[in-house]
């Protein structure tokens, strides 16, 4: 059960860093189906074997796919990297998605998962404000449900519903029980919806290393207008400070997050603080340090996770800009 996305053609002006939004997902949805019948009545080591042909297949008939993760490999890696660097990366990737539907069925029982500083989460939770966790397309955000011990955690996704629907259409048919909460950017009201589910004591999930795929108000969570240029992984990339700014408006924690995939059956979920906009400052230029040292605190963690599990990162698109012109 895998996806790689393969670029549709993108007008003039809306490549770059935010083209992941024209992009449509390749795969079969009956295939899908079949892979995730299997996956629950056959056990994850039979599920398993089938991800062989599935990267063989990405790896010989997917060139954008293949092109943008041999660049960023070039960069996570420090070299040219060989076939074997991008089976690992494409394989890993395919891992990850089947494993969705282990998390999604709340029962974990066939891999091991690792926390670190899950008592930043329930501390969260303690508090009866909510926080904010912001990661990126590293690892698996799914695994996520292994830290709520036995129980869901209160997670809201801000995100683009557009994008995804066939896996999350599948991932309802073999886990009906599971409460998948989104919040839909880009919409009016977003921002009202996001405040109420933190008054409610609950988290907000994000995930930081995609723009917003059109200019505008964007909802809250930040327009095209709010972009920051940055070194990432030798090389400038454009990262946007909406999901921050949202945070410092509802003064709220921020926790940085990610489930690294570690291969095999093994996961290793970690959170850390990132930034405490509970008390953010009065001063409009105080804040907008404040918000600048966390977004560059955020990049250098993702810079960080990149070279340490170079395989577990999973945007299959022009990140840097290379094939258009510069955002």
């Amino acid at each position: 059960m895998t996806t790689v996305p393969e670029p549709d053609p993108i007008p003039a002006g809306r490549a770059g860093a935010a083209s992941w939004a024209g992009q449509r997902e390749r795969s079969n949805r009956g295939a899908l189906r079949l892979m995730a019948w299997i996956a629950v009545h056959l056990g994850r080591r039979a599920a398993r074997l089938l991800l062989l042909p599935i990267t063989v297949y990405f790896l010989l008939f997917s060139p954008m796919a293949a092109r943008h993760s041999r660049r960023y490999l070039a960069r996570a890696l420090g070299r040219a990297p060989g076939w074997r660097d991008r089976w690992r990366h494409l394989h890993a990737f395919a891992s990850v998605v089947l494993d969705r539907i282990y998390f999604a069925r709340g029962g974990p029982k066939d891999l091991r998962v690792e926390v670190q500083g899950g008592e930043l989460v329930y501390a969260a939770l303690a508090s009866g404000r909510g926080a904010f966790m912001l990661g990126a397309h590293i690892g698996s955000f799914e695994a996520l449900h292994a830290v709520g011990k036995g129980e869901q955690l209160p997670v809201a996704m801000v995100m683009y519903p557009d994008n995804a629907r066939m896996i999350q259409g599948v991932l309802h048919a073999v886990a009906p029980e599971l409460k998948l909460e989104i919040i839909a950017i880009g919409r009016p009201g977003s921002t009202l919806a996001i405040r109420d589910w933190l008054e409610r004591g609950g988290l907000v999930g994000m995930l930081g290393d995609r723009l917003p795929p059109t200019s505008g108000a964007g909802g809250g969570a930040g327009g095209r207008g709010d972009l920051e240029r940055l070194p990432f992984l030798g090389t400038p990339a454009v990262f946007g400070t909406g999901p921050l700014r949202l945070a410092q408006m509802l003064r709220r924690p921020l926790l940085f997050m990610v489930g690294l995939y570690l291969g095999g059956d093994r996961y290793q979920v970690r959170f850390e603080e990132l930034a405490d906009f509970s008390a953010s400052a009065a001063d409009p230029a105080l804040r907008e340090q404040e918000l600048e040292r966390a977004l560059q605190d955020y990049v250098a963690r993702l810079e960080a996770l990149c070279r340490e599990a170079p395989y577990n990162w999973f945007n299959f698109h022009d990140f840097w800009s290379e094939d258009g012109p510069r955002a």
